[in-house]
């Protein structure tokens, strides 16, 4: 999945779109509904069905099938958010998004073998990534710019709230996958016939002819532009990441990046881990097990994405926060090596939590005070996503890598756990913010 942050643009002539009410819980149930079907089938269902048809080589198969997806969902998210700009309409990018990912999910429910699987879910990345690029684009479209922290924290609330419902989902129906395709599917196509169908779609306007606007995500339409040089576009990559000659947002983003990676190398491999490296009490089984440990995890990382927002506002302290927040997320991989048991991987669950929603959200609004330019500050933010979806594509490979190479799960929990704390590291040669 690619993760996105939303950011408030620079000043600009603001156009005042239409007040709609409701419009905030209905994104957070779009979002919601979204992050069910990313947890729900990459956290279970997925793992679920890959161990049943290659239960051999089930780690090799879900890092090759979870990096493959992952590059779909990177390269097709961009894509869907230009064309929405484009087209000046979000609805049926949302509904068209929605509806693909429900026929994909009904196809992987009734495939059985490793190729159609990873087909499938490649698809589905692909079609859940036009849906997320649209709703993403809801938020400058249509909230004031007053508001946009407060629709910041309800999209924010999304990643709790949808993974645990998509997980306690998922886990019910592990044994019927076609079921638990379906059921997600159908919900993340209701919210999206909610969304659209409640909140009036805003015309963005022909690009040719569109008043002066309040900039949009994604590149501003031109008409028919021509195809540029291979210099020119080298160029324009070169101008795009020229915020990483910046000293302080460099190191800003090798610390999300390590940070980032060494969360997802784990968290992917949850339900295998509970199934071949802890010891569960009698009569739990790992699916049993997710349903339990997500939501004390959600929880504790909708606990400190708050508290680690505030104290820091509070005490003006940003590096502080995120520091030791990720150096926490890096000592408590020790939990499950040192405690294979159920009450290990319960503490592990909590505390990971806890430091990982402190980290995302304090890191976030270090970096936005240590932007190169004020003007670029969408462009710059749009760079550290890379640091977002980038260790997501890595993750899968290096996870089955160490898992294959190193022989089990105990060394896959000493990696991560090492990458998130050469992420506290990299906090420290920042010079900017306190």
């Amino acid at each position: 999945m690619a993760t996105h942050e939303i950011v408030d643009p620079p000043p600009a002539a603001p156009v005042a779109a239409p007040r709609q009410r409701g419009l905030l819980p209905l994104l957070l149930i779009a979002n919601s509904a979204m992050m069910a079907v990313y947890m729900g089938v990459g956290s279970v269902l997925l793992p679920t069905q890959i161990a049943a048809i290659a239960p051999d080589d089930k780690v090799a198969v879900l890092g090759l099938i979870g990096g493959i997806s992952a590059i779909f969902a990177t390269a097709f998210n961009p894509v869907a958010g230009a064309l929405s700009d484009r087209t000046g309409r979000r609805g049926p990018w949302i509904l068209g998004g929605a509806f693909a990912s429900l026929a994909g999910l009904a196809f992987l429910g009734n495939v059985s073998t490793a190729l159609l699987v990873g087909i499938g879910w490649c698809l589905i990345q692909a079609t859940m990534n036009i849906y997320q690029a649209a709703v993403t684009a809801v938020v400058p479209d249509r909230v004031p710019v007053v508001r946009r922290g407060t629709a910041s924290a309800v999209v924010g609330l999304g990643l709790p709230i949808g993974g645990t419902v998509g997980v306690l989902i998922a886990s019910r129906t592990a044994e019927h996958l076609r079921t638990g395709y379906l059921v997600l599917g159908a919900t993340v196509a209701m919210a999206a016939v909610l969304l659209t169908a409640l909140c009036r779609d805003v015309p963005r306007g022909e690009p040719t002819t569109a008043a002066p606007d309040v900039p949009r995500t994604g590149p501003t339409p031109a008409p028919a532009p021509a195809p540029a040089p291979p210099a020119a576009k080298r160029a324009q990559v070169a101008v795009l990441l020229s915020a990483l000659a910046s000293h302080d947002f460099r190191w800003a983003f090798i610390g999300r990046a390590l940070m980032v990676l060494g969360y997802f190398s784990v968290v992917g491999y949850q339900l295998y881990i509970l199934g071949d490296h802890i010891a569960l009490p009698a009569g739990l089984t790992p699916p049993a097990a997710m349903a339990v440990l997500t939501p004390v995890s959600m929880v504790a990382m909708a606990v400190s994405t708050v508290l680690g927002g505030l104290l820091s506002d509070r005490w003006n302290r940003r590096k502080v926060f995120v520091g030791v927040s990720a150096a926490l997320a890096g000592l408590v991989m020790v939990v499950p090596v040192v405690s294979p048991t159920w009450t290990g991987m319960l503490v592990f669950s909590a505390l990971n939590g806890l430091a990982f929603g402190c980290f995302m959200a304090v890191d976030t609004a270090l970096v936005t005070l240590v932007l190169p330019r004020a003007e670029d500050a969408a462009r710059d933010m749009g760079v550290l996503n890379i640091a977002n979806a980038g260790p997501q594509v890595i993750a899968p490979f290096v996870a089955s890598a160490v898992v294959t190479g190193l022989g089990g799960y105990t060394p896959l929990f000493l990696v991560g756990g090492a990458l998130s704390l050469v992420g506290a590291l990299a906090i420290l040669p920042i010079r900017g913010v306190r």
